[in-house]
Formats: C-alpha cells, structure tokens, sequence
C-alpha cells in the first residue's frame, strides 16, 4: 500500500466534512451530556456547552488565554494556581486542551480547586495527531490512556478514562481523511492498542453531610 507523503487535507479534514476526532469527541460529549448542568465553563467558545448542555445550564462562562478572544468571558491561563474562582463551576468541558500546555497537570489541579463538590471535569485528549498548523510550538504533548489516567491520579475523586479509535481511524487523522470518507464499522471499532482520542470523566467527591465522615 502506497501512502502519500503529505496529507490530503492540510486542516484535519474540515475541507472535506467531519474531522474523525470530532466525531469520537460528540459521542464521549453525548454519553455524558447529563453532567452538563448548572454553572459550566469550557475552553475558547461554548460551542459544547451550547448543544450539550442545552436547557440544563445556569450559566455559561468561556476561558481563555488570550485577551483578544471576543467570546471569552474569563481571561486565565489555568495552568497557574488561583487562576479560576475556587468551587465556582459544576462542570468544566476541557477538550483538545491539554496538549496546548506547558503543565498539563497544574491545569487539572486548577480545574478541581474551580469545581464545586460533584462537580465534573469532561477532557479530550488526542492520542494520536499531526502538529497544530495553528499552534505550533504550543503543541506539546500526545496521551495515552494510562498517561492521562496517571495524570489525574491525585484527582479528589473518582475518575475514569476512556479510548477512542484503531488503526484506521489514527490513519485517516493523520492523512486529513473526514469521517463521511470511513463506513461505519471503521469508526466503531476500538482497538486499545490504536487509540486515537483519550477521553476522561473525572468527578469531585460529593460534599459530605454535616456530621459525617469524610
């Protein structure tokens, strides 16, 4: 099998329909859009906030870095510690983030000290990924599902990782493939030796009862 050596779309595939990633990222988003409620927050734009969370949100706040973002409501950069009101959100929505920083686990650090007893951190994480056309030098990290699940090992609660993906799929990444180019049972199958998108529900412990042991 012969394979070019550059890829067919230089923009993950948005010019030719749905990168693959995004399609694994709605379907962690939708098997947990009802820990999408209350007070939440997300990186960049609400865009997952908005269709995920729909009627069951109180209010919406958007992070960024970067000042000139139109649609941010909260300038910060979460890798530094303080920098998101503490017990302020009861969900934080953190995809294809991590990679982007320089401490990936101050930044959970951050998000935990930001959650609100059960509240819930949702990440995305690409296993797998060319290097960011937009980014660039920023683009530092790839994660395994043990590697992620090593970064939440101090997390102040339960927490559980999930993978997404197989050899197909990581190639049609790579190559700028959009997912209405695979059939169906490309997409499905999940093969852990292949992930291609590491993804983790990550949740506070509950307050505990007044008189109760923690």
């Amino acid at each position: 099998m012969k394979l070019p050596l550059t890829p067919v779309s230089a923009c993950y595939g948005y010019d030719r329909g749905t990168p693959v990633d995004r399609i694994y990222i709605d379907a962690f988003l939708a098997a947990h859009a009802h820990l999408i409620t209350g007070d939440a927050a997300e990186i960049k734009d609400p865009t997952y906030l908005n269709h995920y969370g729909r009627h069951q949100l109180t209010s919406t706040t958007v992070i960024d870095l970067d000042p000139g973002n139109p649609r941010a409501t909260l300038i910060a950069d979460i890798t530094q510690p303080a920098a998101l009101p503490a017990n302020a959100f009861d969900c934080i929505v953190l995809t294809q983030t991590l990679q982007l920083l320089a401490d990936p686990a101050a930044a959970l650090r951050t998000c935990a000290t930001a959650l609100r007893a059960g509240g819930t951190l949702l990440i995305t994480a690409p296993s797998v990924a060319r290097i960011s056309p937009s980014a660039g030098p920023a683009d530092r990290w790839r994660f395994t599902p043990s590697g992620l699940q090593h970064l939440l090992r101090d997390w102040p609660g339960p927490s559980t990782v999930t993978a997404y993906g197989n050899l197909r799929t990581c190639l049609a990444a790579l190559l700028g493939e959009a997912a209405q180019e695979l059939t169906t049972t490309e997409l499905d199958h999940h093969d852990p030796a292949f992930p291609l998108l590491t993804a983790a529900v990550a949740r506070r412990h509950p307050a505990t009862p007044s008189g109760g042991h923690p």
